[in-house]
């Protein structure tokens, strides 16, 4: 027990040291927390992902792997450390997130794009206008969008929630998508 937490406080320790340094000396830390994230233990799980949060965008790119990882745990605790770290980066990978098969994953990773904001509605778009015929996208765009049309986004966000909310959806969402998108490349420029 004692070594076992050794073994977490070295870890820790090495977070400290590691601010300053390199991306790439950080890689096999990030990559023994990722695989924490997997842990059946509650508490390395949480610990784990606090501590990838706390890294910021050096983290990103490994949770994007863990992201499409078979074990749930695993998507889910990555999912929840994307959203808190909320860096477009991640943007596409979470769009994919939202056709995961477990409920949890899709509805975190919905989350995340919400608070990534304007900067994760072009991959959102994107996929609508290829795979808009997609239940779980279109279930789970429209939760993002109809958070984001709260805002200063209205106007661009509402043709593509009337479109999701309709009754044949598929057939218009990918066409409301483009146009929202178009516009908001010209209007805002993302």
């Amino acid at each position: 027990m004692a070594k076992q937490k050794k073994q977490k406080q070295t870890k820790s320790e090495s977070i400290s040291e590691s601010k300053g340094q390199n991306t790439k000396r950080m890689g096999p830390l990030i990559e023994a927390l990722v695989a924490d994230l997997a842990s059946h233990d509650d508490r390395t799980r949480e610990k784990a992902r606090h501590t990838l949060v706390a890294m910021g965008k050096d983290a990103v790119q490994s949770l994007i792997e863990a992201l499409k990882d078979k074990r749930y745990l695993m998507r889910w605790e990555a999912a929840k450390a994307l959203g808190e770290i909320a860096n477009a980066d991640a943007a596409p990978a979470l769009v994919e997130a939202l056709e995961d098969e477990a409920f949890d994953v899709r509805w975190l990773a919905a989350v995340a794009l919400i608070r990534i904001n304007i900067r994760g509605l072009r991959p959102l778009f994107q996929a609508l206008m290829e795979r808009g015929d997609s239940t779980l996208l279109r279930e789970g765009a429209h939760h993002v969008i109809h958070d984001l049309s709260k805002g200063e986004l209205r106007k661009y966000l509402l043709p593509v929630l009337a479109a999701l909310e309709d009754v044949e959806p598929p057939m218009e969402v990918p066409q409301a998508a483009f146009q929202a998108l178009e516009k908001l490349e010209k209007e805002k420029n993302i």
